[in-house]
C-alpha cells in the first residue's frame, strides 16, 4: 500500500512538471504511476486530496534534509536549492503562481504542522532559540522560496537577521493587507496615508 500511495505521489510531481496543476488530471496520475484509476481512488478521493498530499510529503521530505545537513545555514542552503531545482515548482511558479499563493501564507493545516515542527528541531539543532518568532521567520523566508528562489547565500542573511529578530513577529491575522496594484506594471501603490 505504501509502494502504491508513493508512486502516486512521484506520478503527480511529474505530472505537475509537465502539465501544471490545473491542466493535470486524475487520468494522468494513475496512468503515470501505472495504476488502475480504482486503486487511485481508494487511495485520494479528489485531486486537491493528492496535490495536499504531495505537499506535506515534500514539507517532510524537506524537514529530513534540513535535519541532516551539517548546521542551520547548510540546512537552509539545502532547502533553498531543493525548492529552486523543483521542476514541478518552477513550472507552477512561472506558469499559475496563483496556485502558489495560498502557499505563501501560514496556516493550521497538517503540512504548516509539519513545516513549523520542522522548523522547530532545525533551530533547537543548531542550538538556536526556537520560539514562535524565529520558527515564523524562518518559515516566511523559506516559503518566499517558492515564488522567489534566492541565491544560496541568502541563506547567511537570514541567519544574521535571526540574531537581531525583532521580539515580536506580528501574527499573518495582524499584518497589514498589500496595497492594491497600480495600472500598468502591477507595482503595489502604498496606501494613502490619513
Amino acid at each position: 500500500m505504501a509502494h502504491t500511495r508513493a508512486a502516486l505521489l512521484h506520478a503527480t510531481d511529474a505530472c505537475v512538471a509537465r502539465y501544471g496543476v490545473r491542466k493535470t488530471t486524475m487520468v494522468d496520475v494513475a496512468s503515470r504511476s501505472g495504476v488502475a484509476k480504482a486503486t487511485l481512488y481508494n487511495h485520494f478521493r479528489t485531486k486537491d486530496d493528492v496535490l495536499t498530499a504531495l505537499v506535506e510529503q515534500r514539507v517532510t521530505e524537506l524537514v529530513a534534509t534540513a535535519l541532516a545537513a551539517d548546521g542551520l545555514q547548510a540546512a537552509l542552503e539545502k532547502v533553498a536549492h531543493t525548492i529552486a531545482t523543483s521542476a514541478a515548482l518552477r513550472k507552477v511558479a512561472a506558469e499559475e503562481p496563483a496556485v502558489l499563493a495560498p502557499l505563501l501564507r501560514a496556516g493550521d493545516g497538517r503540512g504548516w504542522g509539519i513545516a513549523r515542527d520542522g522548523v522547530a528541531a532545525v533551530l533547537s539543532a543548531a542550538q538556536l532559540p526556537a520560539g514562535p518568532q524565529q520558527v515564523e521567520l524562518v518559515l516566511r523566508w523559506c516559503t518566499s522560496q517558492l515564488m522567489w528562489p534566492a541565491p544560496v547565500d541568502g541563506a547567511a542573511a537570514l541567519l544574521e537577521g535571526l540574531g537581531s529578530a525583532p521580539a515580536r513577529v506580528p501574527p499573518p491575522s495582524q499584518v497589514p493587507p498589500a496595497a492594491e496594484p497600480a495600472d500598468g506594471v502591477g507595482w503595489p501603490v502604498p496606501a494613502p496615508r490619513s
